[in-house]
């Protein structure tokens, strides 16, 4: 594979319903409930060359629930548990707003707040990385509507009861995306 003007690619990954079952508005370890296959596929995505890159929206924060703090708590957590087998992650990416349902503070129409893709175009440009070669895992249209607007090369969408994305290309679960981008020679070797 070529890669473009740009650097390394990027798995992009949505995190509640991509990386842990989402229970909605997780926001501590002891909730946080790993989805089957999650660590095994981030390993190989990453031994493929690819970035690996949370973005996520937590409106949670913006509607008091939880705080920065106890996001960010959570995700150090998250890559302590990770590092034990080897991953890493390169970013994380959180938009806490909402435009109509949070604290005054958090109350805006945002362009990091998915499906708008500033957090992405946010890591491609702090982490120099390729667009074009790049990946996102997501469980909502929102996910893949965001990756599209950033321009990404692939979309995964991951649907629990066969549900379909047009542009995307529908998964169960994230370790699904390993042999497709292996068979698809879309590798960054």
């Amino acid at each position: 594979m070529t890669q473009g003007d740009k650097g390394q690619p990027a798995i992009f990954l949505d995190r509640d319903g991509v990386l842990n079952k989402d229970h909605g508005y997780v926001s501590s370890w002891e909730e946080f409930e790993l989805l089957p296959g999650v660590v095994d596929a981030l390993a190989a995505l990453q031994r493929l060359g690819y970035a690996l890159v949370v973005v996520t929206n937590q409106s949670g924060i913006g509607r008091g629930f939880y705080d920065e703090a106890a996001f960010w708590s959570l995700m150090d957590q998250f890559q302590d548990y990770l590092s034990e087998h080897q991953v890493y992650l390169s970013a994380v990416y959180f938009c806490p707003h909402h435009p109509e349902q949070a604290l005054p503070e958090y109350q805006i129409s945002c362009d990091c707040r998915k499906p708008a893709p500033g957090m992405i175009k946010q890591a491609i440009d702090d982490l120099d990385l390729d667009p074009s070669h790049s990946v996102l895992v997501g469980d909502k249209l929102s996910d893949v509507e965001a990756g599209r607007r950033a321009g990404l090369g692939h979309l995964f969408y991951v649907a629990d009861s066969g549900g379909f994305c047009e542009g995307a290309t529908t998964i169960s679960c994230l370790a699904e995306v390993v042999p497709y981008l292996e068979g698809a020679n879309n590798a960054p070797h």
